[in-house]
């Protein structure tokens, strides 16, 4: 990716960083604030409701791995950078970084930036973090993160070889941050983005420990802080005075829902009771696009939909039964009929121009449905699996309409096509994903939204040990080719990759994503990053 701080030169397989990134000024706050046109009068009460989705596990950084908790993070907490709609990456709470080789990079903390209590933001409570994250016994989903940006010693001390206070993340003063890697990462600054690598106060957490989150005593470093968590209801976030940017915040208070139902989701938008729905019922999208018409918000997401082999248990640890079942679902009815608003049939995990590269699609893409079904009665009856002896498994997905529409359409086709009796499983999300990360299931459904806007963000999901390696997949060739693609950015390296990856089906691909949500007219300041986040603080409230 192009960005403020480099230059690249391209060609037809790489994208190549030529010049030493120089320290960059952070002069720029109307870059990541909202920015209200002359004229526009604001309303009175500057105060937003989003429904969530789904009520989050937690609100700690280091344990959560989902949007329905990031969505809130997001707006909880700054990261070191961020980047603004234009795809720049832009300044947070570092101010200003430089870097001669892409391998030592030195960031300066903005001084005067505060967590909500008071307490100054530094770059020790970065270190903190960073170490944290990487704790066995806080046990984070993206435990593996820090060590995918190959930052020194981050996978030793995941394996327990090495000791946290081995990372290469250390203050040089209280603002002066020193990350060390064990090569050159052009794209580290994209990786910055995420916010599982937002800093937590090093003071609240070692103070309160595991009650850190609850609201009397929750430190924040963004523009809204924690004001009320009910369980199974919403969560209620009020705008942070200490907040280095708060001049340029206009949203005083912001509440998020948890409505699992869509139909819920719309009918209290109808009511006037939600600003910002989650998703749109799939019952009512055509009804609304023609009724609501500018309401109707279609944004592309760099997010695959699919469903997860468990390729450690019998029989899907044969490649001829997950590549059976991946043919046998029309991936056009999936996105065209069930869906319908805008989703694309999706044959590999990675979207189209992810990281800006166009990949080719695996050979099955392009053959009729009538040949996928086929092929795929051949390989199931290759493994054993017939008229006589049918293949019979459980599908688990958690608790939503759309979820439960694709199952019921998915095991359909593999009912009429092969035979194969699917039952249908559903679960609360935090149950379902226990029972995933313990290796509790056949099949299960699941997503993945990139972490930043390159394939690697996909593909190294998948290599060997990863904590987000949910089909517990191991293919060494596979890993030597995602190793050479982060080396180098070069398309071959992530084409190679993909069709390993593509041939040993460890998981059905499904569709692409499409965010698609409601909003209200008055809601200015609207953006839809392609991972789906809204920054509330852009937001603002028109007089209507």
């Amino acid at each position: 990716m192009k960005d403020i701080m480099t230059k690249f030169i391209k060609n037809k397989t790489t994208k190549i960083l030529t010049c030493s990134i120089a320290i960059i000024l952070a002069n720029i706050a109307q870059s990541h604030a909202a920015v209200v046109p002359p004229g526009t009068q604001l309303a009175d009460k500057q105060e937003i409701v989003r429904n969530n989705g789904s009520f989050p596990a937690s609100l700690d950084v280091h344990k959560v791995e989902s949007n329905v908790e990031l969505n809130i993070i997001h707006d909880f907490f700054d990261g070191l950078v961020y980047t603004d709609s234009t795809g720049n990456i832009v300044p947070r709470l570092a101010e200003s970084w430089e870097t001669k080789d892409n391998q030592t990079w030195i960031f300066h903390i903005r001084k005067g930036s505060k967590w909500s209590d008071g307490s100054p933001i530094t770059a020790h409570d970065v270190v903190f973090s960073w170490q944290r994250l990487l704790d066995p016994e806080i046990g984070s989903p993206y435990s593996s993160y820090l060590g995918s940006a190959f930052v020194v010693n981050a996978n030793d001390i995941l394996s327990g070889k090495k000791k946290k206070q081995e990372l290469g993340v250390k203050a040089t003063d209280d603002f002066t941050l020193e990350v060390k890697l064990e090569k050159p990462v052009a794209y580290l600054l994209q990786m910055l983005t995420h916010p599982t690598l937002v800093p937590i106060s090093e003071k609240a957490v070692k103070k309160y420990g595991d009650k850190w989150m609850q609201p009397d005593v929750f430190v924040s470093s963004g523009a809204f802080k924690l004001s009320e968590w009910k369980v199974n209801e919403n969560v209620v976030g009020v705008r942070n005075p200490q907040y280095w940017d708060d001049k340029n915040t206009v949203i005083n208070k912001v509440t998020y829902l948890s409505l699992v139902s869509e139909k819920a989701d719309l009918n209290r938008y109808l009511a006037g009771e939600i600003d910002i729905t989650q998703s749109i019922a799939l019952d009512s999208f055509a009804s609304l696009k023609k009724k609501l018409g500018d309401q109707v918000h279609i944004a592309p997401m760099l997010s695959t939909y699919y469903y997860v082999f468990n390729t450690k248990k019998p029989p899907f640890d044969d490649v001829r039964v997950r590549q059976a079942l991946s043919l046998a679902v029309d991936r056009d009815v999936i996105a065209d009929k069930v869906l319908g608003q805008g989703q694309r049939p999706a044959y590999d995990i990675i979207p189209p121009n992810t990281g800006g590269f166009n990949l080719i699609p695996p050979e099955a893409a392009s053959w009729t449905q009538e040949q996928r079904i086929k092929k795929a009665r051949e390989l199931l009856n290759e493994a054993g699996f017939n008229q006589d002896n049918p293949l019979q498994f459980n599908l688990l997905y958690n608790t939503r309409e759309a979820h439960k529409k694709i199952a019921i359409a998915v095991t359909s086709m593999w009912k009429k096509h092969l035979g194969v009796q699917a039952n249908l499983q559903n679960q609360e999300w935090k149950v379902m994903l226990d029972n995933m990360h313990q290796n509790k299931f056949d099949v299960v459904r699941y997503a993945w939204t990139a972490d930043y806007n390159s394939p690697m963000s996909f593909l190294d999901t998948f290599i060997t040990g990863s904590s987000h390696n949910i089909p517990l997949y191991e293919n060494s060739e596979f890993d030597q080719m995602v190793i050479k693609a982060g080396e180098t950015n070069d398309i071959i390296y992530y084409q190679k990759a993909m069709n390993i990856f593509t041939n040993d089906m460890p998981i059905i691909p499904i569709y692409y994503y499409v965010s698609n949500k409601l909003v209200k007219p008055y809601v200015g300041g609207l953006y839809i990053n392609p991972m789906d986040y809204i920054s509330t603080k852009d937001l603002y409230i028109i007089k209507h």
